[in-house]
């Protein structure tokens, strides 16, 4: 099983689709994280948890589309970003999501894999929807970099 250090990383010009190992990816990041997948949606989205045992046992699940495309592995790696971050690390949710989206930005990049034009949508409008949903709950004091996520006034 090749690890994330054993793929090509480069800052050059990003690999097509077809020259992307997801496979191997998937494998090096579930080891590093001692991930287990619930299930691989059909649908573009996912879900990070961690389950604490009784025995001292810790398992850490996340279900999301398995990686064929720039947008899909966003995805994933968004998901794996919420474990290697840390549930606790940001009090806000709104906050945490942020960080994990720019890990797994960072990740894609360091993997070779431009985010494209679908992948920065993605990570806009999951933070907009962030973003409202902490404001329409009370939030009084938006971190300053999440102020970009505010909606436009007309």
């Amino acid at each position: 099983m090749r690890e994330v250090s054993d793929l090509p990383i480069s800052d050059s010009v990003p690999m097509p689709d077809h020259a992307i190992d997801y496979a191997a990816i998937v494998e090096s990041f579930k080891t590093r994280f001692d991930l287990r997948v619930k299930k691989w949606r059909r649908s573009m989205s996912g879900c990070a948890w961690r389950v604490y045992y009784h025995d001292g046992r810790v398992v850490n699940w996340i279900e999301s589309p398995f990686p064929k495309t720039p947008i899909s592995l966003a995805i994933f790696l968004h998901e794996v970003g919420h474990h290697a971050i840390g549930f606790q690390t940001y009090k806000r949710r709104c906050e945490e999501e942020y960080h994990v989206w720019g890990w797994a930005l960072n990740e894609m990049r360091r993997l070779n894999v431009s985010p494209d034009d679908r992948v920065r949508r993605r990570f806009e409008l999951s933070m907009r929807y962030a973003v409202g949903k902490a404001m329409r709950r009370g939030l009084k004091d938006l971190p300053a970099p999440l102020t970009q996520f505010l909606p436009q006034a007309a």
